[in-house]
């Protein structure tokens, strides 16, 4: 299979997927390394497809049903799990984490978190990986991108957030 074969069989699986598909899997798929997947996927970034690469794996950027609210938090690394378990447990999705910084501005990183499970896997390739937080770049300031099935879920994930003092004032 060439190339660009190759690339439109990844758009194919990531329209098909109804969860992230991790390079692996995708190179699984089409007997190729996952450094050759990373690489198509770059070049299909570069072609102006929306693949976006979360924890868990690749997704295609499509509109989701659903509120898109943003909340402002502040809490030390260590409660990084249980700021994130209490939006999914009032059923919204953790869409990304964003942080100001000082030189580079904006940075914005994809979560696609919606369950206890992601929470969990996402913990865990953190640790694995000895990766920082990137609120840690901001003294624990950031702000969380979430969708949310209806107001009632976003007041809740916010009030949850504010009795655990993770809302930032």
């Amino acid at each position: 299979m060439n190339a660009s074969r190759r690339r439109a069989r990844i758009l194919d699986y990531l329209r098909a997927a109804q969860a992230p598909l991790s390079a692996t899997a995708l190179a699984q798929k089409l007997s190729v390394s996952r450094q050759v997947i990373v690489g198509d996927v770059a070049l299909l970034r570069a072609a102006g497809e929306a693949v976006t690469a979360t924890p868990r794996g690749y997704v295609l950027d499509r509109p989701r049903p659903g509120l898109t609210r943003t909340v402002a938090c502040l809490h030390s690394g260590a409660d990084m799990g249980r700021e994130l378990t209490l939006m999914v447990d009032q059923g919204c999705t953790v869409v990304n984490v964003i942080v100001e910084h000082p030189v580079y501005g904006q940075l914005t990183g994809p979560l696609d978190l919606s369950s206890r499970y992601d929470i969990t896997e996402f913990i865990r390739k953190v640790e694995e990986n000895a990766a920082r937080p990137l609120s840690l770049l901001t003294d624990g300031i950031h702000l969380h991108t979430l969708r949310c099935p209806d107001e009632g879920a976003f007041e809740r994930a916010a009030a949850a957030l504010e009795e655990a003092g993770f809302l930032a004032k």
